[in-house]
């Protein structure tokens, strides 16, 4: 019986590089990170010593997978992101694989972790579903028949960057009001420290030894746990901007399912509970249709990586994968 087929994914953000050897399987066989450094040829180095440190001893690796942060093109061109300076059209996948002498494939982070999950994780054997990451902004890949959607230039799902409120808070990208902006976690620490600041919330207050400016989400989950009335009511606030935009992607979109990915997710039903219920109170005719399921995603923070790893061996094996 022949062994697995191995694969480097690397996961690029803003602060780290988390680099993994993954087999076919999903299996993660171990990993290493460093911090990430600025300039492109600063990060290049950092990703291929990544690599390479990974695939010491390893008889036979076969391809190595990127998941980044920002707008990547279909020929792995990181465009844009805007939490990591270094990617101003820069050409990873080309850089990477002269670099390593690997098949090389390069995405988004978010598509390659929505890639994990079907067909690995919460989503497998769905053929339409929404994956969405709540973190530092909103990451989120729409799988339709089977397939992520990419667009014409592989700039499709930045579903963070839909208008929710033209007058509404300002979006790290330079727009008012993307969704982004009203319900990605950093959105629920903003509004903590609004709510505290003006008197609304004494219980985060509290936690926070009387300092607004450190109270974040960490603090409204744990106020909220013990029952706080005013914590509860930012966390249905919360979530209530964020079941407004997954309405939207679902009426536009049709999912099976939606999973829904990030830090929150380990509250459970904290969150999740008035997300539904909000979810189910917006969406068009719900009472007339199936309405997709709301689950958690099951990937955890590797979901990036492990995507990027089987996207990478799927490619390599000419595989009609479905990304």
């Amino acid at each position: 019986m022949s062994s697995p087929r191995i694969a480097v994914g690397v996961d690029i953000g803003g602060t780290k590089v988390l680099g993994a050897l993954v087999d076919e399987t999903g299996a993660v066989l171990r990993e290493h990170r460093v911090l990430s450094p600025g300039p492109w040829p600063d990060m290049r180095d950092a990703i291929v010593g990544v690599i390479n440190e990974l695939r010491t001893g390893v008889p036979e690796l076969h391809a190595v997978g990127v998941g980044a942060a920002g707008m990547v093109d279909l020929d792995g061109v990181i465009h844009y992101a805007p939490n990591v300076p270094g990617f101003r059209r820069v050409p990873v996948r080309a850089s990477l694989a002269e670099a390593t002498g690997l098949p090389t494939t390069v995405d988004n982070d978010a598509n390659t972790a929505a890639y994990a999950e079907i067909r690995v994780g919460a989503a497998r054997g769905v053929r339409d579903a929404i994956v969405i990451t709540l973190g530092t902004g909103i990451g989120g890949g729409v799988i339709l028949g089977g397939r992520v959607l990419r667009g014409a230039n592989g700039f499709a799902a930045e579903v963070g960057h839909f208008q929710i409120d033209p007058v509404g808070p300002m979006c790290a990208c330079g727009e008012l009001g993307h969704w982004e902006a009203m319900a990605s976690g950093n959105a629920l620490g903003r509004m903590a420290r609004e709510a505290a600041a003006a008197g609304e919330a004494p219980s985060l207050l509290e936690r926070a030894h009387g300092k607004v400016d450190v109270i974040d989400g960490h603090h409204v989950s744990a106020a909220a746990h013990a029952g706080a009335a005013d914590a509860l009511a930012l966390v249905d606030h919360y979530a209530f901007n964020v079941a407004i935009g997954l309405v939207g992607l679902a009426n536009i979109f049709d999912p099976s399912l939606i999973a829904i990915a990030g830090g929150l997710v380990n509250d459970g039903d904290l969150f999740l509970e008035p997300m539904r219920r909000h979810f189910l109170g917006h969406i068009e005719g719900a009472q007339y249709r199936p309405t997709p399921e709301i689950i958690p995603a099951e990937m955890g923070e590797r979901a990036g990586v492990i995507g990027a790893a089987l996207l990478a061996l799927d490619r390599a094996n000419d595989a009609a994968a479905p990304l």
